[in-house]
Formats: structure tokens, C-alpha cells, sequence
């Protein structure tokens, strides 16, 4: 992303106020100092979206903005209860379509379909800041009179009052619950819509009669409703059954794939992690739950997914592998630290991980990463139920526990056979992974089974941070030996890579000391009893 792009985190809560409304003084409504008379501002906006309104149907909002402190384009992206990003650009002449930065930053919402102009607001704002004694900045509070009109074909004008309020720096939440109880106390009302767009605009985002809003949606997918299954022929989904279950969770899971799409393209921290953890969980427990949702029926997606996380695993394994090794180098005493070795390893680990980055943002600009993402909202719109989708939840969902649960069982077995050296290590890191698609057969459980589940769920983290730490230290010697190595041919010295070296093998050896009694302690029968009732 640009390095002009500038990010604004903004919680703010809208009211509507007809006329009958009176606002008291701010400084008399909150007992705080409003600095000054309120600032008179004149705003023009004109909004980007495309022709079936995909952006707002995301809570997402483009805009050109003219006038006021922060002119310029704006892109608003949903961060949390009452809070949104807010990116800026300046305004230039030459640029009168949506930025390149803001229009790659929507293509999921979009699937390349083009951004136009869909409506146009002027708003006479009156605005105060109110500040603390020390003149803290806590809270803007405007008044806005809105005079807006959808563009295109056919025009529609309306024209309405409201207030909008908005934390500041210093500002907490709860100021903004007492500067709520004020204003409805005067006769005010939250919004019904969390945007001026979204209120110009509700009629069109309302579906047509009798169809389903969120088929074919780009991004409503998820919220299909499980009542609305079983066309065709298909079974329905009943509450507390193991379809239920199984759709809520990969409709969590799709929600989280969603969100993290504009944060892996802004390099934002723990995205590329929070990405290939959400691909990873709907393609374990598609593939652990294929007693539910046809598994034969779904694997075309399942394959995707394993693509998906393929092309992050570059930009993510350097950020494991470089948070591990500054640790551990900034632990060792000096004595122990010859040459410039926190240099090379930061050169060489981020130019590893801005050419993984390089390939997880070529994945994300792909045609078939947004086919992808039709596939998910497809599976949840019109899921491929099984007869046994309507089940019981507790019941069904052990047997799929239960699969994965046998499947981790033979790897470790198979672990344990195998010859020292590198064929042990390809063999524990296959029971890795087994581990990991336990764990999210088990988050599906657990709302359902309870304490049995949460406990089996705790007992395997214990065994898969154990196998996590053994692939951990597996993965880091190579890039050591390559490193030490580098730092021998440019005349240095490879005595710290060496320590380095070696307290991967103790890591290693430990992982593997401690694993057969934290496996022992996962298969106890009070753990694993509930998945044979």
C-alpha cells in the first residue's frame, strides 16, 4: 500500500434528529468544554460503488470528499463494534476515479466488477470538539443537515437531519454511552443504518420478493439461513443439528477469510497468520465433517484452500522464523553475539519474507482466489447437506471427531516407526497437522458437547505446541546452516549462527522428550469416551 495512504481508526455512533429536536450546549449537555463556538463546514461527497451496491452490502464505504479538514478520497472498512478504518488520500485534478490502492483494497467486495458514482451528498455540518480541563480531545460531536441524491438512470433527493458523535484521542467508551443517554434523552435516536449512504440508499439494498438476498452475493453468502436449505430435495438443517453446527462454524470461518483480504494487502500485522488459519480450519473441517456436508462434493474447494494457504505459507514462514531467531539472538549474552548477526538475519529474513509477500499478494490479485471465494459463497448459500446433516449435533459431530481422532492416532504411530533424522521429522510434522485438524474438528464440537470437548481440545494443544515447537526448530536449522554459510563467504564470523544451531537441536529434543507424555495424557479414556456413546 502506498505510503501516502493514511489510516484513521474512527468509533463513532449516528442519530437521527427531526426537527423537533433541540441540542442543548454541549457544554451544558456534558458537563465539558466545547473550546469554542462550533466550526461551520460545507461538504460535498460523492460516493463510489458498483451498480448492485457491493461495497455498502460490506459495510464498506468509498467516497470523494470536498471541503472540511480531511478532504479527500475516503475507503471506510469494518474494524469492530462502532468502529471502522478510515484510509485517505489527498485529492488531485488528474485523478477523478477511484485510487488504484482503494480499488484493489475492495476487489474482493467488488469481484472485479466496476466502481462507479451511485450518489452524491451536501452536508451543512456544525461541529464541536469536546476536550477534558487540560484540553484532552475526547469526543467530536457534529450536527449534520443532509441534502443527498442517488446517480444514475433514475434520481431520487432526500434531505434529513442528524448527529453523529465520535471518540476522540483521549476519549473512552463509555463517554459515549453517557453522551448517548443525553441525546436520547432530548428526543434522538440511533440510526437505523450505520452510514449516510447506507440511509439514502436502503431501499435498493432491500431483495427482490420472495428470493434470497445473499445468493450470489459477494459477500452475504454466510448468512444464508439454514431454513432456507433443503431445495431440491436436499435435507433441511434443524437447530441444534450437526449441519447447524457445521455451517456456523465455516460461516465464521469465510467472515474471517473476508475480513482479512484488505488487511494481508495493507501488510497490517498478523494478517497473512489470521488468513491461512481461517483457509486451514474450513478446509480441516470440511474435510473432517464429510459425514455432513458431502466431502466429495466439496473437495474441488478443499483443494483451493490447501492452494490458498500454499501461497501464504512464504510470506508467513519468514515471519515465524524471524520472531524466533531475534528472540532467542537478543536472550544470548554478548559474549556469545561475534559480528553483525541481528543485521544479516533482519536483511536476509525480511528480503525472504517481502518475496513470500510478493506471492501472496499475486495470489490474492488472481482470478482464481476470487473464484475461490464464489466457491465458499456458493457452499454456504446452498450447502451439500448429507441425510445425516440432520442429526443431532452431539452425536454426528463425534463421529467426525472421532475419524480425525484415529487418522492422528496412525500418524503418531507412524511417527514413532520411523528411522531418526530426516524421515522422524516428516513424520512428526504430518502428525502436526493431524493435530491441527483435531483441534478444529473439536472448536465445531464443543458449543455442542461441552466440557468433554474442551477438554479433549486443551489436551491436544498441549501435544500440537509440542509437535509446533519440533517443526519450528526443524525449519530454522537450514536457514541457519545458510546463513552461517554467508556469513563465512563475506568474511565474518558463523560463531553465533552455530549457537543458534544448537539451541534449535535442544529445542527439537525437548519437543520430542516431552511429547510421549503429553500424547499419553490426550488419549486417557476421559478424554476420548464421548466419541464411542
Amino acid at each position: 500500500m502506498s505510503d501516502s495512504v493514511a489510516v484513521v481508526r474512527e468509533t463513532e455512533r449516528k442519530y437521527e434528529a427531526d426537527d423537533a429536536v433541540v441540542l442543548l450546549d454541549p457544554a451544558r449537555l456534558l458537563g465539558l468544554d466545547p473550546g469554542s463556538q462550533p466550526e461551520e463546514q460545507q461538504l460535498e461527497a460523492i460516493y463510489f460503488d458498483t451498480p448492485d451496491l457491493r461495497l455498502l452490502r460490506a459495510g464498506v464505504t468509498l467516497r470523494r470528499r470536498k471541503g472540511g479538514s480531511d478532504e479527500g478520497w475516503h475507503l471506510k472498512l469494518p474494524a469492530g463494534q462502532d468502529s471502522r478504518d478510515e484510509l485517505r488520500l489527498p485529492l488531485t485534478r488528474a485523478r477523478s476515479k477511484p485510487p488504484a490502492e482503494f480499488v484493489a483494497l475492495t476487489r474482493l467486495n467488488t469481484r472485479g466488477t466496476a466502481l462507479g458514482p451511485v450518489a452524491q451528498l451536501n452536508t451543512q455540518r456544525r461541529r464541536w470538539v469536546l476536550a477534558d480541563a487540560e484540553g484532552h480531545e475526547l469526543a467530536e460531536l457534529v450536527e449534520d443537515q443532509v441534502n443527498a441524491h442517488t446517480m444514475g438512470k433514475q434520481t431520487t433527493a432526500v434531505s434529513w437531519r442528524e448527529v453523529e458523535v465520535e471518540l476522540g484521542e483521549h476519549g473512552q467508551v463509555d463517554l459515549l454511552d453517557r453522551i448517548e443517554r443525553e441525546l436520547l434523552e432530548v428526543g434522538a435516536h440511533r440510526s437505523s443504518s450505520g452510514s449516510k449512504l447506507g440511509r439514502l440508499l436502503a431501499d435498493q439494498l432491500q431483495p427482490p420478493a420472495g428470493k434470497d438476498s445473499t445468493k450470489g452475493s459477494a459477500n452475504g453468502a454466510s448468512k444464508a439461513s439454514a431454513k432456507d436449505s433443503g431445495k431440491g430435495g436436499k435435507p433441511k438443517v434443524k437447530r441444534g443439528s450437526a449441519g447447524e453446527a457445521v455451517l456456523a462454524y465455516l460461516g465464521a470461518q469465510a467472515e474471517q477469510l473476508r475480513a482479512q483480504d484488505p488487511l494481508v494487502r495493507r501488510d497490517a500485522l498478523d494478517a497473512v497468520h489470521q488468513m491461512r488459519v481461517a483457509a486451514r480450519r474450513m478446509r480441516s473441517v470440511l474435510q473432517a465433517y464429510g459425514n455432513v456436508i458431502d466431502g466429495e462434493a466439496t473437495r474441488g474447494l478443499t483443494d483451493e484452500l490447501k492452494w490458498l494457504g500454499g501461497e501464504l505459507a512464504g510470506a508467513r514462514d519468514s515471519e515465524v522464523i524471524e520472531e524466533r531467531l531475534t528472540s532467542v539472538l537478543h536472550a544470548l549474552p554478548d559474549d556469545a553475539v561475534l559480528g553483525p548477526v541481528a543485521a544479516q538475519l533482519t536483511r536476509s529474513l525480511q528480503r525472504r519474507g517481502a518475496e513470500g509477500r510478493e506471492a501472496a499478494l499475486a495470489a490474492l490479485d488472481s482470478d482464481r482466489y476470487l473464484a475461490l471465494h464464489d466457491a465458499v459463497d456458493q457452499l454456504l448459500a446452498d450447502p451439500p447437506l448429507t441425510a445425516r446433516a440432520s442429526r443431532p449435533a452431539r452425536k454426528e459431530l463425534a463421529r467426525g471427531v472421532a475419524k480425525v481422532w484415529r487418522r492422528m492416532e496412525n500418524r503418531m504411530a507412524s511417527a514413532d516407526a520411523a528411522a531418526p533424522g530426516e524421515e522422524h521429522d516428516i513424520a512428526l510434522h504430518e502428525a502436526r497437522k493431524s493435530g491441527k485438524r483435531l483441534r478444529y474438528a473439536l472448536e465445531v464440537a464443543e458449543p455442542s458437547v461441552g466440557k468433554p470437548a474442551e477438554r479433549f481440545r486443551l489436551r491436544a494443544k498441549d501435544v500440537h505446541t509440542l509437535l509446533g515447537d519440533h517443526q519450528d526448530a526443524v525449519v530454522a536449522r537450514p536457514v541457519l546452516r545458510e546463513l552461517a554459510a554467508q556469513a563465512h563467504l563475506d568474511g565474518g564470523n558463523g560463531f553465533t549462527h552455530g549457537v543458534l544451531y544448537g539451541l534449535e537441536v535442544v529445542r527439537a529434543e525437548r519437543a520430542e522428550r516431552e511429547l510421549p507424555e503429553a500424547w499419553r495424557r490426550l488419549g486417557e479414556p476421559a478424554n476420548t469416551k464421548w466419541l464411542k456413546s
